[in-house]
């Protein structure tokens, strides 16, 4: 059977060239080199792929300082969302091209093309962007450079250029992924030197990049080396050192392989936004946020059988488990009284569907002990079945594995009335809710890609893919775009 799923853009290509590897940014980390002499000033290409993780706030891909701490060259993303470019920043007239269009898209992996030529003679070829292959031509602001103008942006002899860092204050870090970033120094480069449409489905992918002619201030960073994530592999050695990026920011969420995350466009309708950090893989509620929300992630599915894993940090307020689309047409999933729209599993081992007063049934008081422990849930969209382990032991002697017997299955515990809960050809959602308005809700989560939390042993599924601290059980798959193409997972 065909795994059905809700996919983001630049989803299921699974041919060519394949990326292994990624890196995660977080606010505060940043990646920076200082470089010697520079093929040319007026010729560079900038290439690299990009999934976002915190939204509507200033964040710099790559920037380098125009010779004072006032003026900067660079590539970012706006508050708006906007992809912002601007040479000479802090100058009067500063050279700049922002989009009209918004990039919020926190499930996708965007392909962002720079490319520079000032010895042009039209001003709008002097500088070109183009996403996923397609050259921008909308721009709320469009003031380009004169002719022959000497950029700084990775072009300037002795500064320092930052990857997801403003270089000018250390304030506009970028939060998200990087994979497959490139700068070619002393050429201007069309995006089918970096990619190209998939023969079957036209989605934008990767093609290898390794073969193109970088200058003398060029690079290529694939992040294969987790232990040094700033590691130019284009033979220039012109490698960055790394400023609060560790090995366990290398990810396996790529753009030929998109691993589920939370999805911070996709939070409670009922007055709140839930804080979303570490890649879109960390969710907490705190009295400054938290009004009865919720949260889920960027790809649901109606078949197949998938796992994921969450260490609970804070279970004050906890209510952990699956919801169903239609969630997001109510205010709160726990107290509309005539649907049912969520299973979770609170605090105090107790299984929830709506709020009633009082819970389904309590399957283990043990979660109650204490914070820390990490939750597996392995469901079963083909049986209609979910099974919820804790540091490894399934409650209620659950066996993921048993097939339509269900054996422990929390759900075969509830009424058959209630077997409704996970309904034929409806997509079901990883998903965490915090009853409460005081915000006591903080959960790590681990979809296989980009871990929230240290893992020290290390599982893939059976197709190989994803990083988990408990076993995948057998037939179970992580939600990453290579399993959602394949059949049944």
């Amino acid at each position: 059977m065909t795994a059905q799923t809700i996919l983001p853009a630049n989803s299921v290509v699974d041919s060519g060239f394949n990326v292994a590897n990624s890196v995660r940014f977080t606010s505060g980390d940043y990646l920076d080199h200082t470089h010697g002499a520079v093929t040319s000033t007026r010729k560079q290409t900038y290439s690299v792929w990009v999934k976002r993780g915190k939204l509507s706030a200033y964040g710099y891909i790559i920037a380098t300082r125009n010779g004072t701490d006032t003026n900067r060259d660079g590539i970012a993303f706006s508050d708006a969302d906007q992809i912002d470019i601007r040479y000479n920043a802090g100058n009067s007239s500063p050279i700049r091209l922002t989009t009209n269009r918004l990039f919020r898209d926190a499930s996708a992996w965007y392909h962002i093309v720079v490319a520079v030529d000032t010895t042009q003679g039209t001003a709008a070829n002097r500088i070109k962007l183009y996403v996923n292959g397609v050259q921008e031509t909308s721009f709320a602001t469009s003031n380009y450079m004169d002719q022959n103008y000497d950029f700084a942006l990775n072009a300037k002899t002795d500064q320092t250029t930052d990857i997801g860092n403003d270089t000018r204050s250390d304030g506009a870090y970028f939060d998200g992924y990087l994979s497959e970033f490139v700068v070619l120094d002393g050429s201007q480069n069309a995006p089918t030197d970096f990619g190209e449409a998939d023969e079957d489905s036209g989605i934008w992918k990767p093609i290898d990049p390794s073969g193109l002619t970088f200058g003398n201030a060029g690079f290529y960073m694939n992040f294969q080396t987790a232990a040094e994530l700033g590691t130019d592999v284009s033979g220039n050695s012109n490698t960055f050192s790394e400023n609060g990026i560790v090995a366990a920011d290398q990810s396996t969420d790529t753009c030929t392989n998109n691993f589920a995350t939370l999805n911070p466009l996709w939070a409670s309708l009922f007055d709140n936004d839930g804080l979303i950090s570490k890649g879109n893989c960390k969710g907490t509620f705190t009295a400054a946020n938290a009004d009865r929300g919720y949260l889920m992630t960027t790809m649901g599915v109606s078949a197949g059988k998938w796992y994921w894993e969450a260490k609970v940090i804070d279970k004050t307020r906890m209510y952990i488990g699956i919801a169903k689309q239609s969630v997001m047409t109510v205010d709160e999933p726990f107290y509309d009284e005539t649907t049912y729209n969520a299973l979770a599993i609170n605090n105090a081992g107790e299984f929830y569907g709506r709020y009633t007063g009082s819970a389904i049934d309590q399957f283990d008081t043990s979660v109650s002990t204490d914070n820390n422990n990490i939750l597996g849930f392995a469901l079963d969209r083909d049986n209609k079945a979910l099974y919820i382990h804790k540091n490894g032991t399934y409650i209620n002697s659950g066996d993921p594995t048993s097939g339509a017997s269900r054996t422990g299955c929390l759900i075969d515990e509830l009424a058959a009335s209630r077997d409704l809960y996970i309904p034929d050809n409806e997509f079901i959602f990883p998903f965490m809710h915090d009853p409460s308005t005081s915000g006591q809700l903080d959960i790590e989560y681990n979809f296989g890609g980009s871990p929230a939390f240290a893992i020290s042993s290390g599982n893939a599924d059976g197709n190989g893919f994803g990083n988990f601290e408990y076993a995948v059980p057998s037939g179970y798959f992580s939600l990453c775009t290579k399993n959602l193409g394949s059949d049944g997972g």
